[in-house]
């Protein structure tokens, strides 16, 4: 395996592409512990973005951000049977403190919903409490036994897990659809990811929840990628922990409950979606390099000139509010810098040699696309500025044109076997609700119903499984 550059093409082997991307660019590392990833500077930077974006969303909605305990008593977990079963196979546990066995097994977080929702108990008792509206940025640990994929599946991932309380329904379901909004406006307009977005059947749904929202993207390997989820969790868990409330009409009730997250996994989504074969494609909101300005001189009569000249327009980008870098190291050429931010993702390169210091302009070089074009000095900032927009646009539009094209209608299970295994991406299919065609269709092919679209789709046909009246059309597809 080479030191620089990406050996494997994505076209040709899309695995060894992604983990060569992600651990040479410099995101990611695997831990001296099985299963587990060290985030390295760019990654926790990008998550950083995020947060940056997502937090200034649910603020202003108000939401405030908590902490809560990293271990979970077991007494916790079990009084929510449903959710509890969900959990089992994946919970790691801690059963001593030191020398001395724990009086009860702790396990170290899946999730949050129990420990929070036992506090939440403590702290409702008047309609005027209501609504409870909190979010906490931490890592989850789910024992995943299959193979570690960097970003995708780990045992200990991050993310945001938001959790609220309110006193009716309708408050809820309000919720529910406002976070999923957010999450959708977050991976389309910033991740510059198009996502579909509808509910998980009752098989698929989380564990103890009411009902799932989702949003999906495709990757160009065929696979389905679920990039968050919004949950009602109706009144299960506060009947379970006994959150209840005096309302208005001076009776006891019951609040209605969300939870919501999004994980580091969507920075899989970012390498997957836009990445090629020279390494990370990051759209401009969220690169935390924009713009790299590398001098060139070629003679030591030039390099000083070159070099302050190369300050000066790092100062004015910078100025301009875009978060740029100036890379001045002599003890690399100019080629090994090229290949070295193109590997990181970085949008825009500025270059400025001999002949632009002449001539008094600035070449620019585009990410995504590898165009050049020479703009003068005293333009570069607004010109800048005018390709990350177009960046960032374009971005989105080639992956929406690829989400498009891997959206398949098929009418019987012979087609539908036969696209998965030629085509993957997105299948409609119709379906008659029966969690019995679901699993089978699951057993035979892999494929899992990634969501049931909110605007209702008349089916083409009868149940592709087996062939009884059909009520739904549901979107099929493998998933990581």
């Amino acid at each position: 395996m080479s030191d620089l550059g990406v050996a494997f093409k994505k076209s040709e082997d899309f695995s060894e592409w992604y983990t060569q991307v992600v651990l040479k660019s410099g995101l990611a590392d695997y831990a001296p512990i099985k299963g587990c990833m060290v985030f390295r500077e760019l990654s926790y930077a990008i998550w950083e973005k995020i947060q940056e974006i997502f937090n200034e969303k649910i603020k202003k909605t108000g939401h405030r951000n908590v902490y809560f305990p990293l271990f979970i008593p077991e007494s916790f977990l079990k009084k929510e049977a449903e959710h509890f079963a969900g959990f089992v196979p994946e919970v790691a546990w801690v059963t001593m403190g030191g020398d001395t066995p724990l009086e009860e097994k702790l396990a170290i977080r899946p999730t949050s919903e129990t420990i929070i929702y036992a506090t939440f108990a403590k702290w409702i008792r008047s309609w005027r409490d209501l609504p409870i509206k909190v979010n906490q940025w931490c890592s989850v640990v789910r024992w995943e036994t299959k193979a570690t994929k960097l970003f995708l599946r780990t045992r200990e991932f991050l993310w945001q897990e938001g959790h609220t309380a309110h006193a009716t329904e309708e408050e809820s379901h309000k919720e529910v659809m406002e976070i999923l909004n957010e999450y959708r406006d977050l991976m389309e307009n910033y991740l510059a990811i198009p996502v579909i977005v509808g509910r998980k059947t009752e098989n698929e749904k989380f564990a103890g929840a009411l009902y799932t929202t989702t949003l999906e993207a495709i990757m160009p390997d065929g696979k389905a990628l679920q990039m968050g989820t919004s949950h009602n969790l109706g009144q299960n868990f506060s009947k379970v922990f006994d959150i209840k409330f005096i309302g208005e009409d001076e009776k006891e009730h019951y609040v209605w409950q969300t939870s919501w997250g999004i994980s580091t996994r969507v920075i899989g989504a970012l390498v997957m979606v836009h990445g090629d074969d020279k390494g990370l494609v990051l759209p401009p909101k969220i690169a935390p390099v924009q713009a790299v300005i590398i001098p060139i001189p070629y003679k030591d009569a030039d390099a000083d000139r070159i070099v302050a000249k190369a300050k000066e327009i790092h100062e004015k980008l910078q100025k301009a509010g875009i978060a740029a870098t100036l890379d001045d190291r002599m003890e690399y050429t100019p080629g090994w810098k090229f290949n070295d931010w193109e590997l990181k993702g970085v949008p825009v390169r500025v270059e400025i040699g001999p002949r632009d210091l002449k001539n008094g302009q600035v070449t620019l070089a585009r990410r995504d696309t590898f165009e050049k074009k020479q703009v003068k000095e005293e333009e570069a900032t607004n010109a800048v500025l005018k390709l990350l927009d177009e960046i960032q646009k374009n971005l989105f539009n080639k992956a929406k044109k690829f989400l498009e094209e891997k959206i398949t209608v098929v009418k019987n299970y012979e087609e539908f076997k036969e696209v998965l295994k030629e085509k993957g991406g997105f299948i409609k299919a119709s379906w008659c609700l029966s969690p019995q065609c679901e699993e089978k269709i699951k057993e035979e092919t892999g494929a899992t119903i990634r969501l049931i679209p909110f605007e209702k789709e008349k089916p083409v046909s009868n149940c592709i499984y087996c062939g009884g009246e059909a009520k739904e059309l549901a979107y099929f597809a493998k998933s990581y």
